[in-house]
């Protein structure tokens, strides 16, 4: 049997989850609707959603209809999370001859600035600290620094005064790859929430090349506050200290491009593992690469359909941690409800959210699955979350999936939380990279991947590839030449135009020419779009984009240009009308009475798709390693992360055909 347990502190602002169970009331005299809310355990917005007339007053005989209530409340007191240090310890794995620093990394150094300090190279610092190859640089590390010139270093704490502040009004600044909000806010003087006020398009996720607007004061120059250096005595000369590396032999046709791809680290990074391949990558040569790295990918060939493998011998417990942050609204009104409603789009989102989860619940009872579902208030801000104090005091040793909070800050102090207990903690809707923990799954696919899916049908396809980049777009820019360095670009004249004589020059016959327009600028899709057209009697070509294009809705350009060039683009949606999707549409909106959103769909696919995974034989990690699956609108191909965890590149390529329809490309 499938048992439903609910624990919520919270208003249960979408009674209509519930399903159509109500209770008649019938008023008395003198009672309010607070006083019959108060006695049926529900919210004044329960009952005028059910009532609409009494928002205008209740009448003594007049019956309302109460939805029943469900939940079991839990009091939680708010407590201050535990921020533990991201520090990494260092062990050297011989005792070297060499005098030995400890360098704390601080916050804007890189491998470069550290690297000059000491005045050794950056493949020494590597090879002093092996885990950099694999982790990268973080804060708080501890670096061991092996050079006879590090005596050089004065090792007392050294303080950088700060450099004068200097005023800026109204300031654009553009994403860049490895860019936090924490990043972007220290650097003008903001915090993270005086960031996310003036963009609150960042709110749940920073896409790299956005462009954000700044009204703040800005430092003219790095600050390094302290540089802590602590000398140690000089000890025996380490045996040839090597990075924990495999070899490799290139195969035929692997390039630059296709060896990061494969190996999930920087071009930089495998260059200086590797410095013969800046000259040339030849077929038949042993290169070093990172020992746990997953070349040997274990290729998924098909979607799985869990629903036809279920075992419900053993009993299983999903815990759901939704950011109602009940006991910052239960005072307040109706009306400041409603008003917060239209206003608060965290709160709208994560009511989706939870109003798909529902759903998701719903039908496993119907597939008949084994599962307790415990849900609670994860009260979160941007960085602070009740769900370490839920964690704290309550039972979590029967619990085998978590899915929240929503915050990466807050989900990766959960994963953190429950790493020691290996349960696994599914991120629901956040993009960020964030730190990895082995039991953390990020159910979004990141700006990363869906790029690397694009480029990758590309060359599938075997496409000549050229780009037209708008001058705005560095970040874009900086990815091709960095990551993709067979895509041709398009030049500018001396006035920053493209020239529609320059796309077709670039253009190769007997294959695909796929023309990447990255530019919001009506004259350069026109220009550009233009020059497809004409040519298509000469050459085959399609349009790309890599994110939604608001000037392609613009009356000025013409849906017939999209759809001769079958423009296609990466998705984590099918934003298709699929058989499937029109079902779940009618389902939803018979039992909530409007259809659902973006995020009411992924509600129900998250929230399905992780208690179909618990409801197999096997572990739902070994799931993941094992097997892809696909729910309503979402896909879910995870891939563990060589810094632990996983990450979904679950990315659909659609296209638009010549009958207006928006479909996948195969």
């Amino acid at each position: 049997m499938f048992k439903n347990s609910v624990y919520i502190v919270v208003f249960m602002f979408v009674s209509s989850v519930f399903g159509q169970n109500y209770t008649k009331h019938t008023v008395i005299k003198g009672e309010t609707i607070l006083q019959i809310a108060q006695k049926y355990k529900v919210t004044p917005y329960d009952i005028y959603k059910l009532n609409p007339d009494s928002q205008s007053g209740i009448q003594p005989n007049s019956v309302l209809l109460i939805p029943n209530s469900i939940v079991n409340t839990v009091t939680k007191s708010e407590i201050k999370p535990k921020i533990s240090s991201n520090e990494v310890n260092l062990k050297p794995s011989s005792k070297p001859t060499q005098q030995t620093k400890t360098h704390i990394v601080e916050a804007k150094e890189t491998l470069y600035s550290i690297s000059k300090l000491y005045k050794i190279s950056i493949e020494e610092l590597q090879k002093a600290n092996t885990f950099l190859i694999t982790d990268g640089l973080k804060i708080g590390q501890k670096l061991a620094i092996l050079d006879s010139q590090v005596s050089q270093i004065n090792t007392s704490k050294t303080i950088v005064n700060p450099t004068s502040i200097v005023n800026f009004e109204n300031r654009t600044h553009e994403v860049l790859p490895k860019e936090t909000k924490y990043s972007i806010a220290k650097k003008y003087g903001l915090t993270v929430e005086e960031l996310e006020k003036q963009n609150p398009e960042i709110l749940v996720n920073l896409p790299i090349g956005f462009i954000l607007k700044i009204k703040s004061k800005i430092t003219t120059s790095d600050e390094r506050t302290i540089l802590k250096i602590e000398s140690q005595e000089p000890k025996a000369k380490p045996e040839n200290i090597q990075a924990k590396t495999t070899d490799y032999t290139i195969k035929s046709g692997e390039t630059i491009y296709s060896l990061t791809h494969l190996f999930k680290i920087s071009e930089a990074a495998l260059i200086s593992l590797n410095p013969e391949l800046k000259n040339q990558v030849k077929e038949g040569i042993t290169i070093k690469v990172p020992a746990n790295s997953s070349f040997s990918k274990n290729i998924k060939s098909d979607i799985s359909d869990f629903s036809k493998s279920i075992n419900t011998k053993s009993r299983k417990e999903l815990v759901l941690f939704i950011p109602f942050n009940a006991s910052k609204i239960q005072s307040d009104s109706l009306i400041i409800m409603s008003d917060r409603l239209k206003k608060d789009k965290f709160l709208n989102m994560t009511l989706d959210f939870y109003a798909g989860s529902m759903m998701a619940i719903d039908s496993a009872k119907v597939l008949g699955l084994n599962i307790n579902v415990k849900i609670y208030d994860s009260e979160e801000t941007k960085n602070t979350t009740t769900a370490l104090n839920t964690i704290e005091t309550n039972n979590f040793s029967n619990t085998d999936a978590v899915i929240g909070p929503f915050y990466q800050t807050n989900i990766e102090k959960v994963a953190e939380a429950l790493s020691s207990k290996n349960i696994p903690v599914i991120s629901p809707l956040s993009k960020e990279e964030g730190n990895s923990y082995p039991n953390l799954f990020q159910t979004m696919p990141q700006i990363d991947a869906t790029r690397t899916a694009i480029f990758d049908y590309m060359h599938e396809k075997n496409g000549n590839i050229i780009a037209v980049i708008d001058p705005k777009k560095i970040a874009v820019k900086q990815y091709i030449e960095e990551f993709q360095k067979d895509v041709k670009l398009v030049g500018l004249n001396d006035k920053g135009i493209f020239i529609a004589d320059s796309i077709k020059k670039l253009f190769v016959k007997d294959k695909l020419n796929f023309v990447i327009m990255e530019s919001e600028k009506t004259g350069t899709i026109v220009t550009t779009t233009s020059a497809m057209l004409n040519s298509l009697k000469e050459f085959q070509s399609q349009l790309v984009i890599f994110e939604n294009n608001e000037t392609l809705d613009f009356e000025e350009i013409d849906l017939s240009r999209i759809t001769k060039l079958k423009m296609i683009y990466p998705s984590i949606s099918k934003e298709s009308n699929a058989d499937d999707i029109l079902k779940f549409e009618r389902a939803f909106k018979k039992k909530n009475k409007i259809l659902p959103s973006q995020y009411a769909t992924r509600g129900f696919d998250v929230t399905f798709d992780t208690m179909l995974r618990l409801s197999q034989d096997k572990s739902y990690e070994q799931t993941v390693i094992d097997f892809a699956s696909e729910q309503v609108d979402s896909k879910f191909d995870y891939e563990k992360k060589i810094s632990g965890g996983y990450t979904n590149k679950g990315v659909y390529i659609l296209y638009y055909d010549k009958d207006f329809s928006i479909k996948e490309a195969k």
